[in-house]
């Protein structure tokens, strides 16, 4: 490396009177005099500077000659004479590995690369005498720099573990779906967006990412993670977004998160969290969206969330909460968000949530809440919306929310209320949602519609009774519409009404348990029950029986983990408050006729993980208000349909995992409220036409991991309201047209990953239009796919992990697909955030044709070979789908 700055040093100096260089011999450049370069090690030699002197292969020094030849040609011009200065190119010196510092040159140990300063030299032709001039001081060091850095900076550049690929420019690194067990070591440095979804990493050890100070997204869904050390994150202080959702994790130590104080987005859902200790995300002050929903959790201690300052929104969705303590959200004061529903809250924990002043939207829908009033102590000054939807509300108290005063809509959709009384405090109501309640438009009514119209309140929903109005819409009627006594007749032929039509009437006082009920109850021995939650639990108690003595007012049974095949005759007398029973895992292999009778408040039904292999419509008669069944992983042969017809207010049933084979017509006679059907993990080789017809209003449909061979099309007629389906896991192969034309209306989420696509016809997506939002094709064989015009609205589409060919079969996918564009200023990729990112595959190119871009004419596109792989990157942004195919194909 000597070598290198002195000749750079002598070659700028000797040259003719015009700058030209002049051809010297070996001796007269033994004689001449060259400045020399202080500040350099004597010990600096070869292999500080990689890459010099091998363009011509390996030096020897057997091999070198006795003086380096000069480095680098170049000339400045003097000053005076006509002419720009010119650089002709530098030109590495093939001896330099031979040579070390000059002789009698001063250095300087230690000295910092900056600090070096040129000494001065002999005398410079042309008039320049004495130490060089800062001009040329200028020119010269920055040659220097790039010397030094330029092959280092190249190799930081060219950086990449061998299973991932590397997007330099914009610093994104994916290593998606690579098997990968631990965290790859040679990942650049500079990368701010890392992508290690659909890994086996199991374990994050400490500083498992110590070496990416840059980091800003951090991709971990789907990578089976169980353990998060302490400090797995440290050095992570950029991170913004943190995605460790869908994996197993069931707790997080104390300082697992640590070291993240940017964070902005934490995403833990579709884990198995079971508790959450306080202080384990008090590291989190940035944090502003913290998602656990899908998660195992089912009590909130005492602040749970303290130290997140500036939380915006926190989702505890599809948990199994029952019980907030009072203090469970203390230390929220940005909360404006909070998402409780899908739990098994009872009652509103109007003291956990009334913690939360700032809250702006609650939503509490698919609770199993019988009732709210003003007891419940809900008081949220800065409320706008409550979502109360899809419970089991039986009455509403007119104060209930008296302490919301800014509440402006109020969704109570698909409850059990028959009346509603003027509801007093939250003037600012203009919202009223009460769709699928079973409203009586009697007389008792009137006061309701007199207050809507004097509020000003737009309302919805629809009369089920008396007959005259049965299906008038409510916000249609005026109170005189409605008769009230005086009309002897009219009075009689509604009683009759009504007394025919089952337990419908005036509004009831709220379901609560009396007092002296509670006294007297005692509860079994080795049970425990709590009468601030009216739940009471014998979980994992060796039970050989179905235990008697629970309060009366108990509203939620947990008998799972015990041992009792059979379930008798009236085995839950006086437990007609009931909402919730839990049996799962007792080795259930029967229900008795009238097993449930009594139980006719029952919403939500656990018979999950049980020997069951059928279930007569005796065995659960008397719940005529069950809403979800849950059946999985157990033994049934075909779905229980003369059961199910005895479930009229069935919202969502759950058979995943048992040993279905078939789906026949009739099988869901009945069903008419059915909403969610899930039978993934079965058998099923057929679902027939007509199968699925009764369950005209159904939304949901899984039949993921079953056999099917083709798309049921003709079972999907008669379901327009269908949002989303699953077929992953199955061996489907082929795509053919119109396959999901029954359905292009409705079609939200088209799940096809996983299923051996080998083809997909052209005319396959025909009819889906701006409707549908995901398409997920992942894990296939697909070697092309056909251009997709309307489709028009895509959110996300995954292609990963299939073996494209990148040839001109593409090109139709990639006129399709609109090229991408910058992000709009309020688009989240422009905020910081992680934009919708739903594919970044690989393309395993064959050395086939591929076409260049700059072609101006199509039968011209395929013409430049390529081996290798390419990125096929599809991202969204704005509601638009954007694509890129590559780079090569036009």
């Amino acid at each position: 490396m000597g070598c290198v700055f002195q000749r750079l040093g002598s070659s700028l100096w000797e040259g003719s009177p015009h700058g030209r260089r002049e051809p010297r011999t070996a001796d007269s450049r033994a004689t001449a005099g060259a400045p020399s370069l202080s500040g350099w090690p004597k010990d600096s030699g070869p292999g500080l500077h990689p890459g010099l002197g091998q363009a011509g292969g390996p030096v020897t020094p057997a091999a070198a000659p006795a003086r380096c030849p000069p480095l680098l040609h170049l000339s400045l011009g003097k000053p005076g004479l006509p002419g720009p200065p010119t650089m002709p190119p530098i030109q590495p010196c093939p001896s330099c590995q031979a040579c070390g510092p000059r002789r009698g040159a001063p250095t300087r140990r230690g000295q910092p690369l900056p600090a070096l300063r040129l000494l001065a030299g002999p005398a410079v032709p042309g008039g320049m005498e004495g130490p060089w001039s800062s001009t040329h001081v200028s020119l010269v060091l920055p040659l220097l720099v790039l010397l030094l850095l330029g092959p280092a900076r190249q190799a930081t550049a060219q950086r990449c573990p061998q299973a991932c690929i590397c997007d330099n420019s914009r610093r994104h690194v994916a290593c998606r779906h690579q098997n990968l067990t631990e965290v790859p070591d040679a990942i650049p440095e500079l990368t701010q967006r890392l992508n290690l979804q659909g890994n086996l990493l199991k374990v994050l050890p400490a500083a498992a990412f110590q070496g990416l100070p840059h980091l800003t997204h951090l991709d971990l869904r789907h990578c089976q993670v169980e353990l998060v050390a302490e400090g797995a994150f440290r050095g992570l202080g950029r991170l913004l977004l943190l995605n460790l959702a869908s994996n197993h994790l069931r707790e997080l130590p104390q300082e697992a998160l640590d070291g993240l104080g940017s964070l902005r987005r934490l995403e833990l859902e579709g884990n198995a969290l079971e508790e959450l200790r306080p202080g384990t995300f008090g590291a989190l002050g940035a944090l502003a969206t913290l998602n656990l929903a899908h998660n195992a959790l089912v009590y909130l201690p005492a602040m749970t969330f303290q130290g997140l300052l500036r939380v915006r929104w926190l989702r505890l969705s599809h948990n199994a909460l029952s019980v907030l303590a009072p203090e469970a959200l203390a230390g929220l004061p940005a909360l404006r968000r909070l998402s409780l529903h899908h739990n098994e809250l009872q009652a509103l924990p109007g003291p956990a949530l009334s913690q939360a002043r700032g809250l702006a939207r609650l939503e509490l829908g698919h609770n199993p809440l019988t009732y709210a009033g003003e007891e419940d102590g809900l008081a949220l000054p800065g409320l706008r919306e409550l979502l109360l939807d899809g419970g089991a509300l039986q009455a509403l108290g007119p104060r209930a929310f008296a302490h919301c005063p800014r509440l402006h809509t109020l969704d109570l959709r698909g409850n059990q209320l028959d009346t509603l009384p003027p509801l007093q405090g939250p003037g600012q109501l203009r919202r009223l949602r009460l769709q699928g309640n079973p409203l009586w438009c009697g007389c008792q009514a009137r006061p309701l519609l007199e207050w809507l119209a004097r509020a000003r309140v737009r309302s919805d929903g629809a009369c089920r009774g008396p007959r005259r109005l049965r299906g008038e819409a409510l916000d249609a009627l005026r109170p005189w519409d409605l008769r009230c006594p005086g009309d002897a007749a009219q009075e009689e032929e509604e009683q009759e009404e009504r007394a025919g039509s089952g337990p419908r009437g005036p509004p009831r006082d709220p379901p609560r348990g009396p007092v002296e009920d509670r006294a007297v109850a005692p509860c079994p021995r080795a049970c425990v029950c709590a009468p601030e939650s009216r739940h009471s639990s014998c979980e994992g108690c060796g039970l050989q029986a179905v235990p008697r003595g629970f309060p009366n007012d108990t509203l939620l049974l947990d008998l799972r983990r015990n041992h009792f095949p059979l379930v008798p005759r009236a085995a839950f007398p006086g437990l007609g408050h009931l909402v919730s029973l839990h049996l799962q895992h007792c080795g259930i292999a029967e229900l008795e006729a009238g097993a449930l009778a009594g139980l006719g408040r029952l919403i939500y039904l656990y018979l999950s993980d049980n020997q069951l292999a059928g279930l007569s419509a005796a065995a659960l008669a008397g719940v005529p208000r069950l809403g979800y069944l849950y059946l999985e992983r157990n033994r049934f042969l075909q779905v229980p349909g003369a059961a199910l017809r005895a479930l009229p207010s069935l919202f969502s049933l759950h058979l995943q995992d048992n040993a279905v084979d078939r789906l026949a017509p009739g099988d869901l006679g009945g069903t008419r409220a059915l909403r969610w059907l899930y039978l993934s993990g079965n058998r099923i080789t057929e679902v027939p036409p007509g199968a699925l017809g009764p369950a005209r209003e159904l939304e949901k449909l899984h039949l993921d991991r079953n056999q099917l061979r083709e798309v049921p099309t003709g079972a999907l007629e008669g379901l327009p309201a269908l949002l989303e389906l699953q077929l992953s896991g199955n061996p489907l192969r082929a795509l053919h047209d119109g396959a999901f034309q029954p359905v292009s209306r409705s079609l939200q989420h088209l799940f096809l990953n996983s299923s051996g696509l080998e083809q997909i016809s052209p005319g396959a997506f025909s009819g889906l239009g701006p409707g549908l939002q995901s398409l997920h094709l992942q894990k296939n064989q697909l070697r092309a796919l056909p251009a997709l015009p309307s489709l028009s609205q895509l959110e996300l589409i995954d292609l990963s992990s299939n073996p494209f060919h990148c040839d001109c079969q593409l090109l139709p996918l990639h006129r399709w697909a609109p090229p991408p564009r910058p992000p709009a200023r309020d688009h989240p990729a422009a905020l910081g955030q992680a934009p919708v990112i739903s594919l970044g595959t690989l393309c395993p190119c064959p050395s086939e044709q591929l076409g260049g871009r700059g072609r101006s004419h199509e039968s011209q596109a395929c013409m430049s070979p390529f081996q290798g792989q390419l990125p096929l990157p599809v991202e969204v942004g704005g509601g638009l789908l954007w694509a890129l195919i590559s780079s090569s194909i036009k």
